[in-house]
C-alpha cells in the first residue's frame, strides 16, 4: 500500500458544487491519498483486486461518470451526514450493479485520477487510481451481525 499526500480538493471553479457542510474544515488540510483499503466512518474502500473473485461487477454493468455535484454513496437511515465521492470530469466512473455473496457493496467506481471521499464529520479520504468496491461495514452483536450506521 503506498500513502501519499496532495493538496485538498479543488475548491475553485472545477468543483463548483462543492458541500457547504464542508465549511467549517480547515482547506489547506492535506488529504491522505491511499492505494490501498481505507474506512471512511461506516464505509470501507476495498481495491477490487483484493476481494475478487468473489466480488465483481455483473457483466454488461451500467456506468455513469461521477458528476460534478459528486455521487452520494451512503446517508444512514436516520439521515445522517452523506458520504460522497468526488472526482474532477472524466476521470472517475460508478456502478451499482455490483454481486457480493455478502451484500455488503454498494457499488464499484474506476478512477483515473485521484478521487475523494467527502464526510461532514470524517473528512475527506483520497483514493488513488484503480478501481474500488465500497462496501457498508458490519459488526457483531453476540450472535447476531449488524450494519455499522454513523
Amino acid at each position: 500500500m503506498n500513502l501519499t499526500t496532495v493538496p485538498s480538493p479543488p475548491t475553485t471553479p472545477t468543483t463548483p458544487t462543492m458541500p457547504t457542510t464542508l465549511d467549517h474544515l480547515e482547506r489547506s488540510m492535506r488529504v491522505p491519498v491511499v492505494d490501498g483499503l481505507q474506512a471512511q466512518g461506516d464505509l470501507l474502500v476495498i481495491p477490487l483486486s483484493v476481494v475478487a473473485p468473489a466480488v465483481g461487477v455483473w457483466a454488461g454493468a451500467g456506468w455513469t461518470d461521477v458528476p460534478p455535484e459528486g455521487v452520494e454513496l451512503l446517508r444512514s437511515g436516520a439521515g445522517g451526514n452523506p458520504h460522497t465521492l468526488l472526482a474532477e470530469p472524466g476521470t472517475c466512473r460508478w456502478t451499482t450493479t455490483v454481486r457480493d455473496p455478502d451484500v455488503l457493496a454498494i457499488g464499484v467506481f474506476e478512477a483515473t485520477a485521484v478521487a475523494y471521499l467527502l464526510h461532514p464529520e470524517h473528512g475527506a479520504v483520497g483514493c488513488a487510481p484503480g478501481t474500488y468496491v465500497v462496501r457498508r461495514q458490519r459488526e457483531r452483536d453476540g450472535h447476531r451481525a449488524r450494519l455499522v450506521a454513523d
